[in-house]
Formats: structure tokens, sequence, C-alpha cells
């Protein structure tokens, strides 16, 4: 409701700045008077279109304010328009300036001009700072712009979206304020997170989206595997290996908690089993990670020519090494995520991962409930992974993912589900029923109330 007032009023002053420029019953004096007391208003309203929005985070604060200014926009430029429309109807009698053609026509332009400062103010300022429109709505509304009427259910949408993710945000920083003084997810030993394939943790990429700033907000201490992007499981598991041990000896920490997503899980447990990593991990959580392998991978091995295996591991070997990577092996790290390859190492690793006794070991899944609920590819990809794995994440089929001494499947209500991104945040969305940030949370402060 307030906003509605609010945008009222500022239709108000639009309707009033419209009259004191049509209407030839004033002096030019008095014209110009009332348009200069109407301008610090307007001006006011373009710059601080709501004192409710002062209390949030400059972020939230001007795409609230955006959202503010383009409700403003609505509703004032729909009051312009009955005024315009009524007077060029000759519904509505106004003294002239001349001729009834050329005042409305001047009114018009008068309310093109004010209304388009105040609409691009808002969608200016959403579009620089709201996270949860991605790159498809801006495209949406760009696209559609120009079209009448679509844009107005554009515009609708848009605002919509980025207020909720306003309310959600807000709502989230003021739970961290309130049990600031907690730190629930400050562990015994640090937590450090390990990335799955073809991605980096560190340089030019943040794999984790916003769980590690959540985390340290409610007291915990990150490290980052900082290994390379594609390669095998046991080299993997080597830079693991010497990625721990050099975070033990300079801080002193004892051990580490590890929460290691995709690919990543099966680097850990290998580090543990074979290399001598355990003594130095205080729990192992493995996320999305295919303990049984991806059958749809050895399909496409024993599908696609060698030759053609070979050109596509160049070109990524060419990306991966612009990225950062030293020596990247694309075939390496996707033979050993087949099942045939998870098969074996799984019978290797059994009887060497007593380790478990000592260390806290558990898995979380996730499944996407429709192809259609998930972003691209993983949306295109789901079809030919359900058709070997069953149900899955997109990547994983969810009878890959159980692992340790506790298993969590993750979902939500709906056509959504939740995919192999979704679960280390990689677009940085919001969802209604899952939380990816809290439920972080919720798995660090689980550790700390074990005393790891």
């Amino acid at each position: 409701m307030k906003y509605v007032v609010r945008a009222v009023a500022s239709g108000v002053v639009s309707v009033l700045a419209n009259w004191f420029v049509i209407s030839a019953g004033l002096r030019i004096g008095l014209r110009l008077a009332g348009l200069m007391l109407l301008l610090p208003i307007y001006l006011w309203i373009q710059i601080f279109p709501s004192f409710y929005n002062r209390r949030l985070p400059s972020a939230l604060r001007n795409s609230a304010d955006g959202c503010e200014l383009l409700q403003i926009f609505g509703i004032s430029t729909l009051a312009s328009a009955v005024l315009n429309v009524a007077g060029w109807c000759g519904v509505l009698s106004v003294p002239s300036l001349g001729d009834s053609f050329g005042k409305w026509v001047l009114s018009i332009i008068f309310t093109v001009l004010i209304e388009g400062l105040v609409f691009w103010n808002g969608i200016i300022r959403i579009y620089i700072t709201s996270v949860q429109l991605g790159m498809k709505w801006r495209i949406i509304g760009i696209v559609c712009g120009m079209i009448p009427i679509v844009n107005l259910v554009v515009l609708f949408i848009l605002v919509r979206k980025v207020t909720k993710e306003v309310r959600v945000e807000y709502n989230k920083a003021a739970m961290d304020e309130q049990r600031k003084g907690e730190m629930i997810c400050d562990t015994r030993f640090p937590i450090l997170l390990v990335h799955g394939v073809f991605f980096r943790d560190y340089k030019n990429f943040n794999y984790w989206g916003r769980i590690p700033k959540e985390l340290e907000k409610n007291g915990a201490h990150i490290y980052y595997g900082k290994h390379g992007s594609a390669a095998s499981v046991e080299e993997s598991a080597r830079e693991l290996d010497a990625r721990i041990r050099q975070i033990v000896k300079e801080s002193g920490c004892g051990k580490v908690n590890i929460i290691a997503h995709s690919k990543g899980g099966l680097d850990c447990r290998y580090a543990m089993a074979e290399l001598g990593t355990a003594p130095y991990v205080a729990s192992l959580s493995t996320i999305n990670t295919p303990h049984r392998g991806c059958k749809f991978a050895d399909f496409l091995l024993s599908k696609v020519p060698v030759s053609g295996q070979r050109r596509i591991a160049e070109t990524y070997n060419a990306a991966l090494r612009k990225m950062g990577d030293e020596k990247p092996d694309f075939m390496a790290a996707v033979m050993d995520l087949t099942s045939a390859a998870c098969e074996a190492r799984n019978k290797l690793l059994e009887c060497q991962e007593d380790y478990q006794n000592e260390v806290f070991c558990q898995s979380v899944g996730a499944k996407l409930n429709k192809p259609s609920g998930g972003r691209f590819p993983l949306n295109f990809s789901y079809f030919l992974v359900k058709h070997f794995d069953g149900e899955n994440d997109g990547l994983v089929g969810v009878e890959s993912f159980s692992w340790g001494e506790k298993y969590q499947l993750v979902s939500v209500k709906g056509k959504r589900g939740i995919s192999h991104g979704d679960m280390i945040d990689l677009n940085r969305e919001n969802f209604d029923d899952f939380d990816v940030r809290e439920f972080y949370v919720e798995m660090v402060h689980e550790l700390k109330k074990l005393g790891l």
C-alpha cells in the first residue's frame, strides 16, 4: 500500500506539472512559479523515491528504489495519459495556449520527457544492481521494450522479481545480523571448499557463488582447494593432499572440514584412502558427487570416435590452459567419471576407507523435477542422463550420490527441482522452497555441534 500511495502522489505531481504547462488561464509568471515549486519535488523523487528504503544496504537500496521508480512511472504515466486523452477528445476543457491540437501535443511531449526520466532512472537501477533478473529477463526487457502492452506486462514481471529479491535479501541480512554474535559456523576446524571438474575456485571465477560469504558472516574460516580444473582423480587427489598439508602446517589448525562438490568428492576420497590425507581431515561432506559414476559418460565414450574425443579434448585443454591450468587433461577427467572407472575405484578404496571410523563422512544429492526446471545446458542433458541413470540433477543420477554414514537428497516442490549447478549457487538464484546459502550454514552448524 505504501508504494501505491507514493506512486499516486507522484502521479498528482505529474498531472499538476502538465496543467501548468498547458493552462493559459494562468499568467506565464504563475505557470513558471508553479513548475519551479514542483521541480524540487520531482528531483527529490528521482534521487530518493523512498525514505523506507534508506534502511537497506546500498545494493538492495538501489534495487528497491528502482522498483519504486518504475511503480511511480506506471501510475503517474497512467494519470497523465488519462489527462491527455480526455483533453484530446474534448472531454476536459482547459483554457488554451493556442489551438487545441498544439496544446495537447505540447502536453504529450512534456509527459514523455518527465516520465521517461523516471522510467530510465528506475530501469537502469534494477538492471545494474539486481542479481535475480539474470541475463534472460534483461534481454526480454530490452526486446519487448518497444512493443505496446507487452512492455507493460514485462515491466510488471521485472518489478515483481526485483521486489521479491529485495525482500528475500533483506530478511536474509536481518537474520544474519540477529545471530551475528552466535557465530554458528565457527567450527573447531576450518572449512575447505573443493570444486568439481572443469571449473576453478580462484582466479577469474567464484565457483561457490554467495556461499562462502554467507558462511564467513556466521563465523566460518574458509579455504579453497586451488587445484586444477581437469585432471584424473589420482592427480587431483595429489594436489589436494599437498594443499591440505600446507593449510594444516601454515595455520596450525590440525585438521580441516572438507565440503567437496561433484568430482571433488572422488578426489578427496582417493587422497584420504591412498595418499594418507585422512589424519588431517575432520569431516568430508560430498555434494552431488558421482560415487558410482555416470552411465551416460560410458555411453558417450563408447559412441564418440577416438579422433573426435581427441579434438574435443584439445579444444577444452586449450581453453583451460588460458584459465590458468598448467597441465589440463580433459579425457583423464572424463574417463574417471564413468561408472566403470568408479566401480573399479570403489573396489580399490573399500578396504582402505577405514578412516571413516575417525572421520565424519556424509553425502548430499539433489534432483531436478522436470528438465525445464534447470538452466541450459542441464535442462538439455537431463533427458539423456535420465535414459541411462534415472532421476538426476542434470548430470548425475540420484542413485550415485549416497556415501558415508549420513545421506540427504535435496529437492523442492513443483517443476523446478535443484540442479547440479544450483547446489553450489552457480547462478546465484533464489528459490521459494530452498535457500542454498542457509543449507550450507546449517550443514556447517551441524559440524560445529559435533565438535568438528
